[in-house]
């Protein structure tokens, strides 16, 4: 049985939208890599202190929902954090099974330095893109994901 002019269309569409997505994919991981290695940190190393800014410590689990970072690669992601410095974990009183993970001053501050420069510099590339071309995207972001 041969494929249809239109099967192949979609094909060869198909095949040039994943190669696409998988560029774009790409190229924001090594971004991301890029600049948060100016503050001494991985994309998940500043996840995780992303993540814990604002609020006064969360356990492993409650980071794992918020990051999508897997439980057994957060444990050493955190083993990271607290040797430089940025977090220490807590044992609560109230509950000793559990463990609380929090920002250190150190953590603070480089939340503080990091963040807003990762904000204004993406704010910068979006800015490249017309306000009707950031809503279409999300529209179809959204839509791709929905597919899945």
């Amino acid at each position: 049985m041969s494929d249809s002019p239109d099967q192949t269309a979609i094909t060869e569409l198909t095949k040039h939208t994943l190669f696409e997505l998988v560029r774009t994919y790409q190229a924001f991981s090594t971004y991301t890599e890029v600049f948060v290695g100016q503050f001494d940190l991985t994309p998940a190393q500043f996840d995780v202190i992303a993540t814990l800014g604002q609020t006064s410590g969360m356990n492993t689990g409650e980071i794992g929902e918020r990051t999508l970072i897997t439980k057994g690669t957060l444990t050493g992601v955190i083993d990271r954090l607290e040797k430089k410095g940025l977090v220490q974990r807590e044992v609560p009183k109230q509950d000793r099974r559990s463990v609380l993970v929090k920002l250190t001053n150190d953590g603070q501050a480089v939340l503080n330095r990091a963040l807003p420069a990762q904000i204004a510099d993406l704010e910068r590339r979006f800015g490249q893109l017309e306000s009707s071309e950031l809503e279409l995207l999300r529209v179809l972001l959204r839509r791709l994901r929905q597919v899945f």
